[in-house]
């Protein structure tokens, strides 16, 4: 592939709904330019984009995917991302390297959930960008009421620059509003505007000249003067007003027809910004932040976006250069590890085949293969001039479940595994809970980490199950006791004798343990009161109800005896134990269970239904704070209630809410509950 120029190249990310067709609008687009020479259909698991195995077996996309392709003498390298929202990750990272977003809506369905969520993001972010209206061919759409939904939902700033020649079956091109060409067929043939659409694309082009006009008071003078403004004089306003969100476009056109895609690729060209256009933030070694305008002549700066595990080629990193240029067979200086690099040959990436190239410029994207130290979010620098790129911003895991291996095999090759599988999806976080002694894996939902425990089977050899996480139940005392116990043996020769007596007193909830040694008068020699405390504290980490950890007790140990000869430090431990367990059998003991703060933003529709099910699950509202439409819910609940809460609250909401739990503290388990976890237990230690 030819070099290009950084003001000659375009990072365009698509974004959509689950579904909405960004994987066919690419894969045309790939087609049309000439990268590819036949059409892939995303049913049969042929398109360029979806190339995993996983994607195939879904049919959705899972990673995103760089699609780089030529089109008349610019270089437009179109990130493809999943629609869906346990995959997040990969939309957050590929709108980071964009300058530019499509977001894609299916004429036949109309904004949904992922719609609005991607275009808050791009607000958010400040991302100029098109709405793209897909499935045109599709039966029952409409355009002018997609269009109308459109403007009500998102503002009148969107505005159509072209219109659809036919709907559903007759659809068979669109005319440009600008140009005042129509544009038929797969090969986009131009002829003139149909006689039937005369009126409706006089309107609209009305309404756009205005859009155009409004951003620069010279062009705005001119139009409200009555005089007619150039081809360039409105490309020029057009393109101001997009690059300051002033304007959203909207277009339309069908991917797996392949009618509209060329218009997408020129309006792309003419009108959203190229990296020169926008200044990069980057971070000095004096944490200053600076301003630096993209080029080739300036220092490297490039951020890492996204990180592979291949079985096969290793490690396969992607990068974004911000500045200067990427060489293969080079060095580069990790700023975020502290580390050098040693690159060897880098690539372009399309999909999953990688082309050598000896550099890659300002504003492009490459990969390289096998670094050692550099993971997500890292920028690769010169050391003399060491500067940071704004890291990747991506959401905490809301979906967690325990990890067994199925065999023995499997048990010596999993932690390797799930190393490199976080590695790879900065998403997912992997731990051990030692209270339960699980191996947690944490995800954005249920579907992401099903198709984590394909991929490390498919990747790396490995069978695992996933299983819904024990609760870390701890169990405390209500009341005071004294407890006394002897352990006092004769076998021949020297015996065993140790002798024990113990007060265990409940601490406020949080306390923990204490131990408190109050012997007066040398009852229990000195030398052993470490073991009586080391017995009790190997008690401690299995209770007496359920034999899980107990906390929240003072345990004070005031008096015993000893015997000069068979005494002996194991004895102590023993005695220290046995106290122990016998004094919390004594003292009403009580299980204690987790309380999660849950924090839950839903559209405001949906606050009753919410509350609703929160109460079946036992938690206790906190507070409400109702915000532009939306509701954000405060709330407590037990752990053992909601480990699957981002299942049950996108079903809720058809997938239009969001929530954040922590740990907040433990606290007494109704007694119904907890004889229900004391059978559970015991069923579980008898099998």
């Amino acid at each position: 592939m030819n070099q290009y120029a950084p003001e000659n190249i375009r990072n365009v990310v698509l974004l959509s709904h689950n579904g909405a067709g960004k994987t066919s609008i690419s894969e045309a687009a790939l087609f049309d330019s000439g990268a590819i020479n036949r059409l892939g259909r995303v049913e049969n698991g042929t398109t360029t984009s979806d190339y995993d195995e996983a994607e195939a077996k879904h049919n959705i996309s899972i990673n995103l995917s760089v699609l780089p392709c030529e089109w008349t003498g610019t270089k437009i390298n179109i990130i493809d991302t999943p629609g869906y929202s346990d995959f997040i990750a990969e939309v957050k990272a590929g709108m980071r390297v964009c300058e530019s977003a499509v977001i894609v809506i299916s004429a036949a369905s109309g904004i949904e959930v992922g719609t609005q969520q991607r275009w808050d993001d791009c607000e958010v972010t400040g991302l100029p960008r098109f709405l793209f209206v897909n499935k045109m061919d599709r039966e029952n759409v409409d355009f002018i009421r997609t269009v109308n939904e459109l403007q009500e939902k998102f503002g009148i700033h969107c505005v159509p620059i072209q219109l659809p020649i036919g709907s559903q079956a007759s659809f068979r091109g669109v005319v440009d509003l600008l140009t005042m060409k129509s544009y038929s067929g797969t090969e986009g043939t131009e002829g003139d505007v149909p006689e039937d659409m005369q009126d409706q694309v006089e309107t609209y082009r009305e309404k756009l000249i205005e859009a155009a006009a409004e951003f620069d008071d010279t062009l705005l003078e001119k139009y409200l003067g009555g005089e007619d403004l150039s081809m360039e004089e409105l490309n020029n306003g057009l393109r101001q007003s997009v690059a300051a969100g002033k304007v959203v476009p909207i277009l339309a056109g069908s991917g797996t027809k392949n009618i509209g895609i060329r218009q997408l690729l020129d309006a792309i060209k003419v009108y959203l910004p190229s990296p020169v256009d926008c200044e990069v933030t980057t971070i000095t070694k004096s944490d200053e932040q600076e301003m630096v305008k993209p080029g080739t002549d300036s220092p490297l700066a490039a951020l890492v976006f996204k990180t592979t595990a291949d079985p096969y080629v290793g490690k396969l990193t992607y990068f974004r250069v911000y500045n200067g240029v990427f060489k293969s067979n080079s060095q580069v200086y990790n700023s975020n590890r502290q580390e050098s690099e040693r690159i060897g040959q880098i690539f372009t990436l399309r999909g999953k085949t990688q082309e050598p190239a000896t550099e890659i410029p300002a504003g492009d994207i490459g990969g390289v293969a096998k670094l050692s130290v550099t993971s997500t979010g890292d920028t690769l620098c010169t050391q003399d001039k060491s500067v940071k790129l704004a890291p990747i911003t991506f959401p905490n895991p809301v979906f967690s479940q325990a990890v067994y291996p199925k065999t023995k095999a499997d048990l010596d090759k999993l932690g390797p595994a799930l190393a490199r599988l976080v590695e790879e999806e900065p998403t997912m976080h992997v731990r051990r809970e030692t209270e339960t002694g699980e191996t947690i894996l944490s995800g954005m939902g249920e579907t992401q980490l099903d198709v984590a425990a394909e991929e490390i089977q498919r990747k790396f050899g490995v069978n695992i199950l996933l299983e819904t996480p024990k609760v870390p139940y701890r169990e405390t005392i209500t009341s005071t006791v004294q407890a006394e116990y002897k352990h006092k043996k004769q076998t021949g020769g020297h015996g065993q004798y140790g002798h024990v007596l113990l007060r265990l007193e409940p601490l406020p909830s949080g306390s923990g343990t204490e131990f408190v040694d109050e012997v007066v008068g040398g009852r229990i020699p000195r030398n052993y009161i470490p073991a009586v405390e080391k017995g009790v504290n190997e008690a401690l980490h299995e209770g007496v109800m359920a034999r899980f950890p107990a906390t929240d007790i003072r345990i004070a140990v005031y008096d015993g005896s000893f015997h000069p000869v068979d005494s002996s430090e194991i004895c102590f431990k023993i005695a220290g134990s046995g106290a122990f367990k016998k004094g919390m059998s004594d003292a009403n003991p009580i299980l204690l269970e987790p309380i999660m703060n849950v924090t839950i933003t839903v559209p405001e529709d949906y606050t009753g239904d919410i509350i609703g099910d929160l109460n079946t699950k036992r938690a206790q509202l906190q507070g409400m704070n109702p915000s532009n439409g939306m509701n954000v819910i405060q709330a407590q609940a037990p752990l053992a209630e909601i480990q699957r809460y981002a299942i049950d609250l996108k079903s809720i909401t058809q997938g239009k809410g969001t929530f954040t739990m922590e740990f907040s503290h433990y606290q007494p388990m109704p007694l119904t509950n907890s004889q229900k976890v004391v059978a559970a237990r015991q069923a579980e230690k008898e099998s």
